[in-house]
């Protein structure tokens, strides 16, 4: 098994808690962060303008990605220009599609040519991947975040569509990949065996980092007790 400092693949953290944000903007082994609205608003985040922009007084030498939130091409523009002015640090994502599946392409291709550092999120397939990285500006750093792990929530195996992606995203080598919604701690070295970029993780998966390498007898002995004390801890009787 690789060691964490053996691992190619970069770990973003993923999150919406300031606490838990800043925690692992501090771990050596985090090279940069994201967020999303739905993170945002299960972290009870009332004022979006102010919550970046206060995460962006502590967090400006990794990359930081936060994502638009209108459904309206024109407004998506608007709200990826003020949050590109945020900091040089600042990705701004963008739905590969709006509520209504209509594709996002023209509007990535805009706000390329304008410079924005862009996170394209929420693909799932290859097609969606070729589209996108023929509208990205070659020039401009970017992402193109693929959610492997809802991939996998329909029993499908998203290694080879990962280890494809990375293929075509060669053409554009100022693009990365990035392997999104993990479910498990093993991602990790999936997302680095197929040749992935970057690895989105949120804090409940990356404080199992712990636990790489460790002797798995003695896990089974920890188990065990847990169950044991659990269950006088539950005064459980028969």
């Amino acid at each position: 098994m690789k060691t964490l400092e053996n691992l190619k693949v970069k770990i973003f953290a993923d999150g919406a808690d300031k606490q838990g944000m800043l925690e692992m903007y501090n771990k050596s082994y985090v090279k940069g962060l994201t967020t999303n609205p739905t993170l945002m608003k299960k972290a009870g985040i009332a004022d979006y303008r102010f919550f970046c922009k206060d995460i962006l007084t502590h967090i400006k030498d990794k990359p930081l990605s936060f994502e638009v939130f209108s459904d309206d091409f024109v407004e998506m523009e608007r709200q990826a220009m003020e949050i590109s002015s945020w900091g040089d640090n600042v990705y701004v994502k963008i739905p590969v599609t709006n509520t209504k599946q209509e594709a996002c392409f023209d509007l990535i291709e805009r706000l390329a040519k304008k410079n924005v550092k862009i996170n394209v999120t929420a693909l799932m397939t290859l097609s969606q991947v070729r589209d996108v990285v023929h509208v990205l500006n070659p020039c401009v750093p970017s992402y193109v975040s693929v959610f492997a792990g809802r991939i996998a929530d329909t029993g499908r195996d998203p290694m080879p569509i990962m280890s494809a992606a990375v293929e075509l995203l060669k053409i554009v080598p100022s693009a990365e990949l990035i392997w999104a919604s993990p479910r498990e701690l093993l991602n990790i070295f999936h997302a680095d065996a197929v040749g992935c970029h970057v690895i989105t993780v949120t804090n409940a998966i990356l404080k199992k980092l712990s636990l790489l390498g460790y002797d798995l007898n003695q896990y089974s002995l920890d188990t065990v007790k847990m169950f044991y004390s659990d269950a006088v801890a539950a005064e459980f009787k028969l």
